[in-house]
This record gives C-alpha cells, structure tokens and sequence, in this order.
C-alpha cells in the first residue's frame, strides 16, 4: 500500500484497497512482539502453555493477542470458557473473543456452529485461513500475538513462518527422550526457517506432591535444559505438572486466575518474564493495567 496510518486501520486511506498479502502487513505493523509456540510431537502441552502464556503475559499489564491455528483440534475456547460464534462488525472485520479487555481469542473453533465438526482440508485451505485470521480480525494494537500451532513441523507453523518473516517461536517439550527427540526436529525447522527461537520450555516438569509437598519427578526431569544446551538455544525454565491445570482447562477457568499460590504458578510467571527478557522487554515498560475477565 502506497499510505498506511499505524496509528488506526480504521482511519487509514488506504483501507479497503489493498492486497490481503498488503493487508497482512498492516496489522502485522500494529503488533510489536509475534511469538509461536511450538512443539516436536502431541501430548506435551502444548496449548496449555500457550494459553498461559499469553494470561500470564495479559496479568502484567500487556495487550496480548492468542491465535489458535491448530484447526485440526483447536482446544485454547475451552480452556478459556469462551463459547459461541464470532461476531462480525459493520465493516466486516472478525471480532475476537474478549476473554478480558486485555487479551483477545481467535480460534477456528469459534467459527463453527458445530464445533463437533471434523475439518478436512489440505495444505492451501489452511494457509488461506491463517490468513484470514491475520487480515480478517479485528486485532487492533498489541504488545503480543501468541500463536499455538498443532504438533510437528508440518502446513501451519510453514505458513506462519512465511506470512511472519519476523515470527519468534517458544518450543515445548516435556523431559523424556521420546519428547526431546522429536523436538529437535522442531529445533532444526526453525533454524532452516530463520525462526529466531526465544527458547525451550520444559512442561510437565515433575509432580510437588500435594499433601508432602515433595518433588516427584514423573518423566524424569532436566531433560529440557540439557538438550537446550546441546542445541544451544537458551532455556526457558521448567513448568511441573499440577492437577490443578487440568481441572481449570476442563472447567474453562485458567488456574492463573485462582488466589491461591502454587509452585505452578510461580513457574508460568518466571517463565513469562524469561520470555519478555528475551525480547528485551520489560514488565513495567507499559502503562496499562491488568483488568478482570470480562467473558
């Protein structure tokens, strides 16, 4: 596009006339930090770390965006308790889900009538709808857009890593061999890509028993750090397991959002903060404040 006002796509001449790759851009200009989050293999929790991410991320006070584009088995509306269908404004701009006034949610789940619904499409139809999610939604300004993209190295994180030359990925892994082996490939994906990788996170980081309050270590532990080592990309800090995760994603009420304080939370806040470091942020540098949920 010849103009384009970062200040509003609402005010901008060039609104309405441009390419969707144009499109595109512009909102991508509007967004200061792009963050995938990605894993080697399925089952490591991976879009539970994304979700609380981005809450953890929403709590210090930033303008966070989280796109799910995991359109095979898009998860991030139930663990959030969102529900019903996107709504479309009179310019025909996708409105995203306001889990509160500082974190908005797009998923393909909240697309559909029925989100029972097997989607069966190739290659093409996903990149288009990746798209449509960047060009299409009304993302206005952020301090982040959090990206959770399925398993592997396959169709979405390509296309992510094509529309979003600048993208950076967090990748998760859990501490066992099975896990680390696989995401290596995730590793070496990223480096052919020109992905700047921010880190690995290690979930599932051992169990503090909740009734002695000692560490078990269920899949072993330090598995991540080592291989971060051997990679050489830097670590973003272990997440434990916590039963509590899993009761709040079924009940669509993040634990980040309960009083009570646990070794898990205290994680995901750490882990939060080593990601600002990494982008060379900070957790004061913007003046907004947290908000309640407002879903």
């Amino acid at each position: 596009m010849k103009e384009c006002d970062p200040k509003s796509c609402d005010t901008c001449p060039s609104k309405g006339k441009g390419s969707k790759e144009e499109v595109i851009r512009c909102k991508l200009m509007r967004i200061r930090n792009k963050i995938l989050v990605m894993s080697g293999k399925g089952g490591v929790g991976k879009s539970s770390v994304a979700t609380y991410l981005s809450l953890a991320l929403a709590q210090k006070g930033f303008q966070v965006g989280l796109m799910d584009i995991d359109l095979h088995g898009p998860s991030i509306p139930k663990m959030f308790g969102l529900h019903g269908v996107l709504n479309i404004n009179k310019e025909q701009e996708i409105l995203p889900h306001a889990y509160s006034p500082n974190l908005k949610v797009v998923s393909i789940e909240s697309m559909m009538e029925d989100t029972d619904s097997a989607i069966i499409w190739r290659g093409p139809l996903k990149h288009g709808v990746i798209q449509q999610f960047i060009a299409d939604c009304k993302w206005d300004d952020l301090d982040f857009l959090v990206i959770d993209s399925p398993p592997g190295t396959g169709d979405e994180p390509l296309s992510i890593a094509r529309i979003i030359p600048e993208i950076k990925a967090v990748i998760v892994t859990t501490p066992q061999e099975v896990a680390l082996a696989d995401v290596r490939k995730s590793i070496n994906f990223c480096r052919k890509m020109n992905v700047e990788m921010l880190g690995l996170v290690e979930n599932m980081s051992g169990l503090y028993c909740p009734h002695c309050e000692g560490f078990i270590p269920i899949f072993g532990t330090g598995g991540g750090e080592r291989t971060s080592g051997q990679m050489k990309i830097p670590f973003l800090g272990p997440l434990p397991f916590d039963p509590a995760v899993v009761a709040g994603g079924d009940r669509g009420r993040p634990v980040l959002e309960d009083d009570q304080e646990s070794p898990f939370k205290e994680a995901v806040h750490k882990f939060a903060s080593a990601v600002l470091e990494r982008l060379g942020e900070t957790e004061h540098q913007t003046g907004r404040t947290t908000e309640h949920t407002v879903h």
